[in-house]
């Protein structure tokens, strides 16, 4: 099977195109042929090891020491089983699926194994496969943090930093969803398209101040890591909380105790990869509650390209990768 692979942390140039043995379902595995995968932010850290100030040890700890411990990207995808082991009945070969290895990526490749009782769910018929792709990195993360550990509430209010992204985009919807106030912070080019999601009100960080005078919420997301603790907590009300998913290393060490003497909360840490918050968000999907943002699709040849495009930092929603041609049956359309 072809598939990208990379030996040494860097640019995207460090990605090259492999033919590698086609992996063997093991009696509780299934194979599944990939139609769709993204590169998500998880992909575009692990390849570059960007890694926020002080943290870059911890990043060679993580991906690799030496050089990738995971030579194969990809956290997230679509695709049709082609196989199934001994041991497994929860799947036929001919379903359709969304799968989601998350750290332990390997979706960049036309074909994956997963454990039947691992992060995968059917897909459902009324999602198209390129959107079925980009449903878990972004909206497992948002699910994870808003709903889990967060515990929004309808009617509290929230401002959401880095809107217009794979998380903070599903964030948007999801908060919606639980009918919370939305304000949501983007560039002026994504202000229509925050809007269309269901923020109540958009800042454009370009031309107004993010954190306005006098207005206070009742939980700040910062999806993006350019919300640190010293500038948030003035927007945040006494006993509410701050939703650090991506931040500066000192907030992430110590922005619990922080939050605390200010006689407010934050909340952060790795997300969930567990199966339930997967097929929790596959559900709002095919109920046309969330709507995955797809900013950009890319043939399978153009991964370069792909990854290229989210090294930018510009991209909207998510960026998808046709691994393999959608099938024309209708059962798994």
């Amino acid at each position: 099977m072809l598939a990208f692979s990379y030996k040494e942390y860097g640019t995207p140039d460090v990605i090259e195109q492999v033919t590698l043995p086609q992996p063997i379902p093991k009696p509780n595995e299934v194979l599944i042929r990939i139609i769709a995968t993204t590169v998500s932010a998880d992909d575009w850290r692990a390849r570059s090891l960007t890694m926020p100030k002080g943290l870059s040890l911890m990043g060679r700890l993580v991906f690799g020491l030496r050089g990738p411990r995971k030579p194969i990207l990809g956290t997230e995808f679509s695709g049709v089983i082609a196989a199934v082991g001994a041991k497994v009945t929860r799947y036929q070969t001919g379903d359709a699926a969304i799968g989601f290895p998350g750290a332990a990526f390997g979706a960049h490749a036309e074909f994956i194994t997963m454990p039947a009782d691992g992060k995968l769910t059917l897909k459902p018929d009324n999602i198209g496969f390129e959107h079925a792709a980009v449903i878990p990195f972004g909206s497992t993360t948002a699910y994870a943090l808003l709903v889990n550990k967060a515990k929004l509430q309808a009617g509290e209010s929230v401002l959401i930093n880095g809107a217009s992204g794979s998380v903070g985009s599903a964030c948007v919807q999801i908060a919606k969803h639980l009918d919370a106030h939305v304000t949501a912070i983007c560039s002026g080019g994504n202000v229509e398209m925050v809007r269309g999601l269901g923020a109540d009100h958009v800042i454009d960080y370009r031309t107004q101040d993010v954190i306005e005078t006098g207005t206070q919420y009742n939980m700040v997301v910062d999806t993006v890591g350019t919300l640190p603790w010293a500038q948030a907590k003035h927007a945040i009300q006494e006993g509410g909380k701050m939703v650090l998913i991506a931040g500066k290393t000192s907030d992430m060490l110590l922005g619990g105790l922080k939050a605390r003497l200010a006689g407010k909360t934050m909340v952060g840490g790795v997300a969930s990869e567990h199966r339930d918050i997967l097929e929790a968000v596959v559900k709002l999907a095919e109920r046309g509650v969330l709507q995955p943002v797809i900013d950009r699709s890319y043939a399978f040849d153009d991964m370069k390209a792909a990854h290229a495009h989210v090294d930018t930092g510009r991209k909207k929603g998510n960026v998808v990768v046709r691994v393999a041609e959608q099938p024309a049956v209708s059962n798994v359309a």
